[in-house]
């Protein structure tokens, strides 16, 4: 499982990043990659246009907003 963080490297987009790897911990899966995008080109090409933004395996799960723990734990479970 591919997991990106995409945001400049704001306060919103660490949180983003830091919750990610907390989901992705208590899962107990080891099959997930996180990776976290700041080079605006790459996030226009991936169709995020506002941040923080994350995607699973390159569908965008959401945009603009820090997701909830519980919420991007059921994505990684899934």
């Amino acid at each position: 499982m591919n997991v990106i963080v995409y945001g400049p490297g704001c306060a919103n987009c660490q949180e983003t990043e830091k919750l990610v790897r907390k989901a992705a911990a208590a899962t107990g899966r080891t099959d997930i990659a996180i990776s976290h995008v700041t080079d605006f080109k790459e996030m226009l090409c991936a169709g995020v246009l506002t941040t923080p933004a994350v995607t699973v395996d390159g569908v965008l799960k959401c945009s603009g907003r820090v997701p909830e723990l519980a919420e991007m734990t059921a994505w990684l479970a899934e």
